[in-house]
């Protein structure tokens, strides 16, 4: 599955007439996560590797630095795979994305939702940072995501305790735009992305890069990156036919380039 999510977004890219993404899932699961049978084979292959003298040491942390160091100079295991490298190529698509999720989002199902650019939720909808339940990290991204979107505390208390999290308290938290009755979701979900795809869908793509790049960022330095981004905006046909269609009192056509 995430070899064809890699091939349909490069396909997604790659077609101008294709201007938004909608991405859900099949009832009653938006992502319901890693298959945990998978985990015993994974097992038994560490277990195979593993030098049992080896001298661990006596904390977490101490062990992390331990293992970068390795990593330097060897091939890691790679954990999840490529499947844990989905929400990255979701986050890095240069056009609107939309996750409408209509029921469990759950582990890396959860670190797919928050790799959209927006995220509606049904009424149904339940998310959970389930890894730490089978004495697992976050390994989707979300250490980044969460924090920046929801404030350290909600972050700590969802990755600590693995807990669900219903639509309401979802968007109390910041982590969903809207809810909405289960049926409704997909019909907002895709009037939502015709909106945006008859956009300026040039103007988003460099705003998302704003905003992505602006995270590691002072505000002046943010503000410079802004000032280039919009040159090349004003470049842009979009920004040509808004001034021609204000002017003449229209409707703008935009094209995404």
């Amino acid at each position: 599955m995430a070899a064809e999510l890699y091939a349909e977004l490069d396909r997604f890219e790659a077609d101008e007439d294709d201007r938004a993404l909608v991405l859900t899932g099949r009832d009653p699961s938006f992502c319901s996560g890693a298959n945990i049978r998978r985990f015993d084979e994974t097992l038994d292959r560490i277990e195979r590797n593993e030098d049992a003298d080896a001298e661990r040491p006596p904390l977490p942390w101490g062990g992390m630095e331990a293992r970068l160091g390795q990593r330097a100079t060897e091939k890691a295991e790679a954990g999840f795979g490529s499947v844990s490298n989905v929400p990255i190529r979701v986050n890095e698509t240069q056009k609107p994305t939309i996750a409408a999720v209509n029921g469990h989002a759950i582990g890396v199902g959860l670190g797919l939702a928050l790799s959209c650019d927006v995220r509606l939720a049904s009424e149904r909808a339940e998310f959970a940072e389930a890894f730490v339940r089978m004495g697992l990290v976050p390994g989707d991204g979300s250490c980044w995501q969460l924090p920046r979107l929801i404030g350290l505390s909600n972050t700590y208390y969802m990755q600590y305790t693995g807990d669900r999290i219903g639509a309401d308290d979802a968007y109390r938290m910041g982590l969903v735009s809207k809810t909405l009755p289960h049926a409704d979701l997909l019909p907002a979900a895709m009037e939502l992305a015709r909106r945006l795809a008859g956009g300026a869908t040039y103007a988003m793509s460099l705003t998302k890069y704003l905003v992505q790049q602006s995270f590691g960022m002072g505000f002046e330095e943010s503000l410079r990156l802004a000032q280039t981004a919009q040159e090349l905006a004003r470049r842009s046909g979009d920004h040509k036919e808004a001034v021609r269609a204000f002017l003449e009192k229209r409707k703008p056509e935009f094209k995404g380039r």
